[in-house]
């Protein structure tokens, strides 16, 4: 059985501001509530120190590895938990060119695994909210100039 959660948002900038944003993992602990740290680089192969916050949850640290980065457009990356078919998330970051200098952001997760189902409720009640929040943060950031 597999949980999807799915977030989106609509932000005043180019797709290349926003994925500035999303890919200066260095920035993350100025303005991201939800992965509050992050490290590593947008490169597929790549494997990233992420720390995720959940809202009302206990922080975790995971190390996802970069599946596509595509400028502009695309980030996803895999997570695990301990070894493959425990707890697994594929996470996507898509920026779609709207027009009008606007584009929406969606984040999207699937998550897999024995522990999926044990786990859907604390991911609508702690990591979903992460998702809306994290993304109104990044809009934020996105639509400031200079």
């Amino acid at each position: 059985m597999a949980k999807q959660l799915h977030a989106q948002i609509d932000i005043q900038a180019t797709p290349d501001r926003v994925w500035e944003v999303l890919t200066d993992f260095a920035a993350y602990p100025e303005w991201n509530p939800f992965i509050t740290q992050a490290r590593g680089t947008a490169r597929v192969g790549e494997r990233l120190t992420n720390r995720m916050q959940p809202v009302g949850g206990r922080g975790i640290t995971f190390r996802p590895t970069v599946l596509e980065a595509d400028p502009g457009r695309q980030l996803r990356w895999l997570g695990r938990m301990l070894t493959p078919g425990i707890f697994d998330g594929d996470h996507t970051f898509t920026i779609q060119q709207l027009g009008d200098g606007q584009v929406r952001l969606i984040q999207h997760e699937q998550f897999r695994g024995l522990l999926a189902p044990l786990m859907a409720k604390s991911l609508d009640r702690h990591t979903l909210p992460g998702f809306e929040l994290m993304n109104q943060a990044l809009k934020r950031r996105a639509e400031q100039r200079g």
